[in-house]
């Protein structure tokens, strides 16, 4: 008996959205079955069908403009609509998805402040429907290795975290250049970035976060900060720019075919510039992040996030009452959407060593990744598309699961403007017997 495929459509066309539509038109084509594109930008969407034609021999999807949502998902009859689009537009497409009788996947996060999660909590209570948060991070080796020590208890019941981010002058940069440098968009690093973090955190801990301080500010990235360290030749963007020439921080379009066919021939629709400045004006994210969070457990972390660091990766320690775990990565650099998917956050180093009390450390061997993000891409693809398989670590994330990651990084940015400690449970109404009522 052939099982039937599931139908996917794809709200947003952007260098996010092509992992989704390559999973499905290629090692899924048995189990998923891609129906539609939505987007505001249609040269986008015919970019998207020409990669599906031209790598897999797809016949182009139909394409629906961002005013046609609802068209599209009465004349394509999606079970599941994937959301990839800007982060501010997730709520709008989640909630309208649900309401129209169809499951959603979301890219992170799940949205970028309390009024849009408390729309998404209260439609997937109100409609019953099923949402799924795309937290790669949990999936990647070294992650899932972290998950199941701390089951086993190896360290015991964990009191202290230190978690440490590092993004380099070439992914870190990147956020400075596009739509996430107007927080309006994005939330700011604290959600768009630290979202895979504090879901970590959740995921390892098993708890929710209880009471968030922070601190945070622009100090690299910005005009001012430019001038403040020399710099008198600006530009506002890197294309037709001779200042931008020789700037290492200068990201050119027109040297990566699939950026130019993504960004530089699809501006004519929509105006949007992928290659600003990094050191232009109307930046409104910070780039210099601190937070101190307590957990429902109990435990205490202490987070930080550095944006123009000169290597990318992650140290983090867990301390518990039986001793201590100490994770550092060294990931390799990238440009969202300039190349292939699989190259995106490459482990380059990877060292998990155990200290437990009273006796020797010792490091435990990490299964060596293949794929995207340290091998994790592939592991979700498997669990999103693939045929259902039991994963005893449960790393399949759940709305109430998104909406306790972004809480974090919302209630870090109410703290930097208040200057006092906030609680993210506090932020939203929580569907009747969820884990945090």
């Amino acid at each position: 008996m052939t099982r039937q495929r599931t139908r996917y459509a794809q709200v947003g066309a952007g260098g996010r959205a092509r992992s989704f539509y390559e999973w499905i038109a290629g090692d899924y084509a048995d189990t998923a079955e891609l129906v539609g594109f939505c987007d505001l930008n249609q040269t986008r969407m015919n970019y998207a069908n020409r990669v599906l034609q031209e790598r897999f021999g797809h016949a182009p999807v139909p394409t629906y403009r961002a005013d046609a949502f609802e068209r599209m998902v009465a004349e394509c009859k999606p079970d599941v609509v994937i959301v990839t689009s800007i982060d501010r537009t997730h709520h709008r497409y989640i909630v309208r998805a649900l309401e129209l009788g169809c499951d959603a996947i979301t890219e992170k996060p799940m949205t970028i402040d309390a009024g849009k999660c408390q729309q998404i909590l209260d439609a997937v209570e109100r409609t019953g429907r099923n949402l799924r948060v795309t937290f790669n991070y949990r999936y990647s080796p070294h992650a899932s290795l972290v998950r199941q020590l701390l089951m086993d208890g190896v360290i015991g019941t964990v009191t202290a975290v230190h978690f440490e981010w590092l993004l380099d002058l070439v992914h870190g940069a990147d956020y400075f250049r596009r739509w996430h440098r107007d927080k309006r968009n994005s939330g700011g690093l604290l959600v768009h970035k630290a979202t895979h973090h504090f879901d970590l955190v959740n995921f390892w801990l098993a708890s929710a976060p209880q009471m968030v301080t922070a601190l945070g500010d622009l100090r690299f990235y910005g005009h001012e900060n430019a001038e403040e360290r020399g710099v008198t030749a600006f530009y506002t963007r890197a294309y037709g720019s001779a200042a931008a020439k020789d700037d290492p921080f200068a990201l050119h379009l027109d040297r990566s075919e699939a950026l130019a066919e993504m960004y530089l021939k699809a501006e004519h629709e929509d105006g949007y510039f992928r290659d600003q400045s990094v050191f232009g004006d109307g930046i409104s994210i910070e780039d210099t992040m601190a937070l101190l969070v307590r957990y429902d457990s109990g435990a205490i972390m202490s987070y930080s996030l550095t944006a123009y660091a000169p290597w990318e990766g992650l140290r983090i320690a867990l301390t518990g009452d039986r001793g201590r775990l100490e994770l550092t990565v060294r990931e390799s650099s990238y440009v969202n959407a300039q190349g292939s998917k699989s190259q995106e956050g490459v482990t380059r180093e990877r060292e998990l060593r155990v200290c437990p009390h009273f006796a020797e450390p010792y490091e435990v061997e990490i299964p060596e990744p293949e794929g995207g993000h340290g091998g994790a891409d592939p592991q979700l693809a498997a669990d999103l598309f693939g045929p259902p398989q039991p994963d005893p670590l449960q790393r399949a994330a759940s709305h109430l699961d998104g909406a306790m990651s972004i809480l974090t990084g919302i209630a870090g940015n109410i703290s930097m403007d208040t200057g006092g400690p906030v609680h993210p449970q506090r932020l939203v109404r929580w569907p009747a017997g969820s884990r945090v009522t």
